[in-house]
């Protein structure tokens, strides 16, 4: 593959990746104006673990979680966001999923493209150390987002302190007790 060539392919592979900025998730912006997409929220995300990186457990490493953070929701340019609180049938999800990664990372040379879909799939496995941090941000800032926005999804979807502690924190104190502590005392403040 020529230069040329590799260089059409990773900017046809940008010009996809500008669709995520469409794909519009269930959380709000912090002022209530409207909901997020998930290009500002993987943004917003790469963002956390560079200003939250010291609250990461041993033998993390931030610029691995935030490269990991650019890509993970990119696969919803084909298969759209499933929100925390919403019904979703899981399996097809991760199907529609997988094929997105193929296609869209499949976009760029061989070799990068192998190499942003395996950090993609290191992600959603959540099996590392990056992973499992990257996973707790995921979970972190929608929570934050959700309390300083008094309620956002939470209070449309009825969701209880019950349910957040179930659906926000095995995931968040996987990555960082120290980041679990805070958003227990974030829920228990809004919940009163």
């Amino acid at each position: 593959m020529s230069d040329d060539t590799g260089l059409e392919a990773q900017i046809r592979f940008l010009r996809e990746a500008d669709r995520l900025k469409g794909v519009v998730r269930a959380s709000p912006l912090i002022d209530g104006s409207r909901r997020e997409n998930s290009a500002e929220h993987s943004w917003h995300l790469a963002l956390y673990a560079l200003v939250l990186g010291g609250s990461a457990g041993p033998g993390v490493n931030v610029d691995r979680v935030i490269r990991m953070l650019l890509l993970h929701d990119i696969v919803e340019i084909d298969a759209g966001d499933a929100p925390i609180h919403g019904p979703v049938d899981a399996k097809r999800q991760q199907a529609l999923e997988a094929a997105a990664a193929d296609r869209i990372f499949g976009l760029l040379p061989d070799a990068q493209g192998a190499e942003f879909k395996a950090l993609w799939l290191e992600f959603e496995e959540g099996a590392s150390p990056d992973a499992r941090f990257a996973k707790s941000l995921d979970r972190f800032q929608p929570l934050v987002q959700n309390v300083a926005a008094g309620g956002g999804t939470w209070r449309e979807g009825d969701v209880s302190r019950d349910q957040v502690h179930a659906r926000y924190g095995p995931q968040i104190e996987a990555g960082s007790r120290t980041l679990w502590e805070h958003a227990k005392r974030l829920v228990a403040r809004h919940f009163g």
